[in-house]
């Protein structure tokens, strides 16, 4: 079966998910990856790990329920630190980080879809927010300085780039010594069929991009990371069997949390 192309795949997921911003989600993103379309937000987002209040207390339309987990659960920040989040959506990993770095710290958030950085910037206007920016770009290009980041975050995004060793390569380039990722994703816990890995739909709902975790730490390694753990959360096929029921999607994929550090 023929392979999707990079340029295919990128322009199906910029098609997808700017027409998920442009409809605060609802009915775009029906049973995928990155869906609480459809369903309470909210309750999906508690799904995937983040308590009432952190649901709460975001701007209005910043939770479109994108996600597999909850990646701010596991970065550990800090007031002061500069956070950047890869895929950035409508901002709400970024809000939750900027109230943990406070007015010391700074938070940016990279998407590659118009639509998304717009809805973000609106969102952040609104709320007031004064220590977050959001830069349209390519997570495999990323529009960020050398060394200048303390954490990395990312949300069942890295999953939908058909190039994640240069994602990889790209969070090692801004990361500062001693930096760390923090990354809720999705993993391949079986090789995907071909008829899976060529479906655009299931590709673009972050399913059949998705990497073994032995593959998975070998970029990271071939990278320069160390400390590297990625932890599947088997607990996470019950909201995955959602995002197309009627099939055995479960049978080859798992969410997981993903961590490294770059060396001092």
């Amino acid at each position: 079966m023929k392979k999707l192309s990079n340029e295919k795949i990128r322009k199906a997921v910029r098609d997808r998910y700017g027409k998920a911003a442009e409809s605060d989600g609802a009915g775009i993103i029906v049973n995928s990856c990155c869906n609480g379309a459809g369903a309470d937000v909210k309750a999906a987002s508690m799904e995937l790990g983040y308590s009432n209040s952190e649901v709460s207390e975001v701007p209005e339309g910043a939770n479109m329920g994108l996600g597999c987990g909850n990646p701010k659960a596991i970065a550990s920040l800090q007031a002061g630190e500069v956070v950047l989040d890869l895929g950035s959506g409508g901002g709400f990993d970024c809000f939750l980080a900027a109230a943990e770095v406070g007015p010391s710290g700074k938070v940016i958030g990279v998407d590659m879809t118009p639509e998304m950085i717009s809805k973000a910037r609106e969102n952040a206007a609104k709320a007031g927010y004064e220590n977050i920016e959001f830069r349209l770009g390519e997570i495999e290009n990323l529009p960020v300085a050398d060394a200048t980041v303390d954490v990395i975050i990312s949300n069942c995004v890295i999953n939908l780039s058909p190039e994640k060793a240069k994602v990889f390569q790209e969070s090692f380039r801004v990361l500062k010594p001693g930096g760390r990722l923090a990354i809720s994703d999705i993993v391949a816990t079986a090789v995907l069929p071909e008829s899976l890995q060529s479906d655009l739909a299931l590709y673009t709902g972050c399913m059949a991009g998705a990497s073994q975790v032995k593959d998975l730490e070998k970029m990271l390694e071939g990278t320069g990371f160390n400390d590297i753990r990625i932890e599947p959360k088997d607990e996470s096929r019950k909201f995955i069997e959602k995002w197309v029921p009627g099939t055995n999607i479960t049978d080859y994929i798992v969410s997981a949390t993903i961590e490294a550090v770059k060396p001092e």
